[in-house]
C-alpha cells in the first residue's frame, strides 16, 4: 500500500502527462506567485499597517502549504538525498524556512534580520523554473559555457587591473583616483558602460587612457553573449535531436512537434 501511494504521489508531484499531475503543477504555480504577491504588499508600509495580521496569516498559510509540499516530495522522491541536493531541492527548502527563522528573532533587535528572511521569501519564485522548460534550456546551456565564461571575465578582471594601475599613475589622488583598487573600480565601470561618472579623468592623457577602456568596453561587451547564444543553439539542436521518430528514426524534430515531419507517425518522446 505503501509503494503505491508514493508512485501515485509521485506521478501527480513529479510527472506532468497525467491530468492530476497537471492539474497539481497549476494550483502550484498560482500559489507561488500569490506568495510572492503577499511578500511584495508586506512591504508596503501602508498595506502592512492596514492588513497585517492578513498578510501574516496568508504568508503563514503558504508556508504550511510549501512546507507540506516539500515534504512529499521528499517522501515520494525515489532518491530523496538527490532531491535534497538539487537545485530545485535548495529551492524548495529555502522557500519555507524564513517564515519558521523568524520565531526565533522575535525581538526588536533583531528587526534587520527578520527583513532579510521577508525578503528571502522571494526566492519562491525559483520554484517556478522547474515548470518553464526553456527555463531549463537557459541552465544547461550556461552550465556549458561556464568555463569560457569564467575565463572571459578573468581576461577582463586583467584589464580591468592593468587599466586601472595605468590610471592611478598617470591621475593620482589628486583627481580622484586614491588608490589601484578605487581605479580599477572605475575601470570596471567604464568598460561596462556604465559610467556613474564620481569619478573622471581630468588629465588629456588620462581622458586618452580612458577612451581607450572605453572602446575596449565596447568590442568585449557583446562577448558572453555570443558565446551564451552559440551554447543556446547547441543545446537546442541536442533537443531536436533527441525527439527521433521510432517509425523511420528521423529525429531533429521541435520540441512542439506531435508527429513525424517524414512519415508522420506519432513521435516517440524521451
Amino acid at each position: 500500500m505503501s509503494t503505491a501511494l508514493k508512485h501515485k504521489l509521485y506521478v501527480i508531484i513529479f510527472g506532468t502527462d497525467t491530468p492530476a499531475g497537471k492539474l497539481f503543477d497549476v494550483v502550484l504555480i498560482y500559489t507561488i506567485l500569490l506568495s510572492v504577491l503577499v511578500l511584495v504588499l508586506d512591504s508596503i508600509e501602508s498595506v502592512a499597517a492596514q492588513f497585517g495580521s492578513l498578510l501574516l496569516a496568508a504568508e503563514w498559510f503558504f508556508t504550511i502549504v510549501f512546507t507540506i509540499e516539500y515534504g512529499l516530495r521528499i517522501y515520494c522522491s525515489p532518491g530523496r538525498w538527490q532531491y535534497i541536493r538539487s537545485f530545485y531541492g535548495i529551492c524548495d527548502l529555502v522557500s519555507i524556512l524564513p517564515t519558521y527563522l523568524t520565531i526565533f528573532f522575535p525581538g526588536a533587535n533583531y528587526l534587520l534580520v527578520v527583513r532579510l528572511l521577508r525578503v528571502l521569501r522571494i526566492f519562491r519564485v525559483l520554484k517556478l523554473v522547474r515548470y518553464m522548460s526553456e527555463a531549463n534550456l537557459l541552465i544547461n546551456a550556461m552550465l556549458h559555457a561556464r568555463r569560457k565564461i569564467f575565463v572571459f571575465f578573468v581576461a577582463v578582471l586583467i584589464l580591468s587591473v592593468i587599466f586601472g594601475s595605468i590610471m592611478y599613475l598617470v591621475e593620482g589622488p589628486s583627481n580622484g583616483f586614491t588608490s589601484i583598487p578605487k581605479s580599477i573600480y572605475w575601470t570596471i565601470v567604464t568598460i561596462t558602460t556604465v559610467g556613474y561618472g564620481d569619478i573622471t579623468p581630468q588629465s588629456v592623457l588620462g581622458q586618452i587612457v580612458a577612451a581607450a577602456v572605453m572602446l575596449t568596453g565596447y568590442s568585449i561587451i557583446a562577448i558572453p553573449t555570443g558565446i551564451l547564444t552559440a551554447e543556446l543553439a547547441q543545446e537546442m539542436a541536442r533537443e531536436r535531436s533527441a525527439i527521433s521518430c521510432g517509425e523511420c528514426r528521423t529525429s531533429g524534430h521541435d520540441n512542439d512537434a506531435t508527429y513525424c515531419k517524414a512519415c508522420g507517425k506519432k513521435l516517440n518522446r524521451p
